[in-house]
């Protein structure tokens, strides 16, 4: 075994270290910059190097509750790969871990491989993950962060017989603290339940692998982390949504057809909605209540890539924030309480669409306001019915400007009667300006080339807008199909689209080995078509049958429909007397759009703790409705 002098933490100076490696291990305990390195020799060694992210509770990229197989690509990770494990403990999962570690090397037969180990060192445990790891891997070389922390594992070191590279911790690096583990973890598992679809299934057509809880132990189940399998290959990944003594409902992100296997082992949301180790269950030990959702609490709902947020949950003010992935605009549906929206995401907000001028729904507007006082953010675009521009004016207006001077964030109000846009502009300390006036085509608001919103004009005893984000037919990139191709991403795959796009099926396509070859070849190797999206939103209508044909025709089939839900059938007197819908109108006019998802909201105050009633009577009318979509269960 060969080692060298302790260097520091420089991705030139340890690849010219090996120059010869192409499967390197790196390690290192938690807190020694381990993944920031391996980063950095993967974007040295880029394009011929595929990482390896094998820390299940703390990745690099990719899933946690997993081991991720990725690239460089575009300053970050594309996943390529995923072996789901369903635990955050490396350590208590040492041969599950290691058998995935194979399975994914395994995949990596002419680029370079770098795995990143998990950041546990001591024990029995490290020993055995080593020498797992180097036969797993087929490992011919390891990289060593912080020596001296590594010195329990001298022996096994010695035993591999491998090069070694000491690497000295950069001063910067450090342990981040559990809290912030934690949210990182969540963070990425919340991204990758943004594309998850609802699924229903029994427990008689599942065996149960791994370490599942008792069948019977309903709050053991929920919010756990489950993985299905055909024939001992993963197709979908994803969370526990409820349990009872039939079966499961599952957020899964995945094709699940056929699949008969359920993984499940000890990954679970905590009661402060937290990924993490669920405590074991043992006799006698009490068990911990179900994560109960509070009806205020933020709502992250998936419809294929775009993340839809209730800020305020399905009881509080309406507001609903879209984020388009690689859009620049970022749009919110209506402007109820926002303070508890980042100042950086409102900072960042392009359009705002309000149905109408009542309190809850653009009550947040002087939060918006502050919040973009500093910096020097573009212009913000808000669209209502007739009266919106008083509405702004008024808010801006009740402030004192005196020492802003021109320099305040500028808003252009856009008001539409169904016919015209009629644009204004406000900004604080200057006057109301009033700009051009449009025609409104089709109901179209707001059109790019990659989106386009919609609106149709109700009744709620005074005009309000509901509204329809339009996305186009898109093709992605099979990512799967790049690697057994052996080709890396990069801007070619951007030409390629456009080439597509534009109807260029022979215009040759350049690789990045130099090769030309023709775009629709290409493309029928590469890409996959994927719908364009649409996602309705509507809010405070009356239950007439004028505002269920306008909605139903906005949200034809549409992906997700966000509807009102405000009474329960035993107060649709109080329904009609305030121009709102009850259980059974939100289902009505859910199936008669033929909506793929609905999400009812704006629950009556009333209901706040009856919202399980409200859950029941909302199956209930949509059974009845005959509405064959999926029902989003947000309570």
């Amino acid at each position: 075994m060969s080692s060298t002098a302790v260097m520091p933490a420089d991705p030139a100076a340890v690849a010219a270290a090996l120059p010869t490696a192409r499967r390197v291990l790196v390690l290192g305990p938690m807190g020694s910059g381990k993944s920031t390195l391996a980063a950095g020799l993967a974007r040295f060694w880029a394009p011929d190097v595929m990482v390896l992210s094998a820390d299940p509770g703390t990745p690099a990229f990719g899933v946690p509750g997993a081991v991720s197989l990725g690239r460089p690509w575009d300053g970050g990770w594309a996943c390529v790969a995923t072996e789901p494990l369903c635990t955050l403990d490396a350590a208590r999962f040492r041969l599950p871990l290691t058998q995935a570690v194979a399975r994914l090397a395994g995949r990596v037969t002419e680029a370079r491989l770098l795995l990143d180990a998990p950041g546990l060192v001591r024990g029995v445990g490290a020993a055995e993950l080593l020498q797992g790891f180097a036969a797993a891997a087929d490992i011919d070389a390891l990289v060593l962060l912080d020596p001296d922390a590594l010195a329990p594992l001298a022996g096994d070191l010695a035993a591999l017989g491998r090069p070694i590279v000491r690497v000295r911790p950069d001063a910067a690096a450090h342990r981040p603290p559990r809290s912030e583990r934690e949210r990182y973890r969540t963070e990425l598992w919340n991204a990758h339940l943004a594309q998850a679809r609802s699924h229903r299934l029994v427990w008689s057509d599942l065996h149960l692998a791994g370490t599942p809880p008792p069948i019977g132990a309903a709050p053991a189940w929920c919010g756990r982390q489950v993985a299905l399998l055909r024939r001992a290959e993963p197709v979908a990944l994803g969370e526990v949504r409820g349990c009872d003594q039939d079966g499961l409902t599952l957020d899964l992100v995945g094709a699940p057809d056929g699949a008969t296997t359920l993984l499940v082992r000890d990954a679970q949301r905590n009661d402060a909605g937290m990924l993490a180790t669920a405590p074991p269950l043992g006799a006698g030990r009490p068990q911990r209540p179900a994560p109960v959702r509070s009806a205020q609490a933020p709502l992250d709902v998936g419809v294929n890539g775009v993340q839809v947020t209730l800020a305020n949950g399905v009881i509080g003010d309406p507001l609903v924030r879209l984020r388009v992935p690689n859009q620049s605009r970022r749009l919110l549906f209506d402007l109820g309480d926002t303070v508890g929206l980042p100042v950086k995401a409102l900072h960042a907000v392009t359009d705002v669409f309000v149905t109408h001028g009542h309190i809850d729904h653009i009550g947040g507007f002087p939060w918006l306001l502050r919040a973009r006082l500093s910096g020097d953010p573009p212009p913000c675009r808000l669209y209502g019915p007739p009266g919106l521009r008083e509405h702004i004016a008024g808010f801006v207006a009740g402030v004192r400007w005196d020492r802003i001077g021109d320099s305040g964030p500028v808003f252009l109000v856009g008001e539409t009667d169904g016919r015209t846009l009629v644009w204004s502009r406000i900004q604080p300390g200057l006057p109301v300006a009033l700009l051009e006036t449009e025609p409104v085509q089709d109901g179209v608001l707001l059109e790019t080339p990659a989106l386009r919103v919609r609106a149709t004009l109700l009744d709620h005893g005074i005009p309000v807008l509901a509204f329809a984000l339009e996305l186009p037919d898109v093709q992605r990139v099979d990512e799967a199909a790049l690697a057994r191709l052996g080709l890396p991403p990069g801007p070619w795959l951007g030409e390629l689209k456009r080439r597509v796009a534009s109807g260029e099926q022979e215009a040759a396509v350049t690789l990045p080995d130099g090769r030309r070859l023709a775009a629709g070849a290409l493309a029928e190797a590469l890409l996959r078509a994927e719908r364009g999206i649409r996602i309705a939103y509507a809010t405070d209508l009356a239950d007439t049958e004028p505002n269920a044909e306008r909605l139903a025709k906005l949200a034809h089939r549409a992906d997700l429909l966000i509807c009102e839900s405000a009474f329960l059938p035993e107060d649709a007197a109080q329904a009609r007397a305030t121009g709102h819908l009850t259980t059974d109108a939100c289902a009505r006019i859910a199936a008669r759009a033929q909506a793929a998802r609905l999400l009812p909201f704006h629950f009556s105050r009333r209901y706040s703790q009856r919202l399980p009633e409200v859950a029941d009577a909302l199956r209930r009318a949509c059974f009845e409705a005959g509405f064959q979509g999926e029902l989003v269960q947000a309570v």
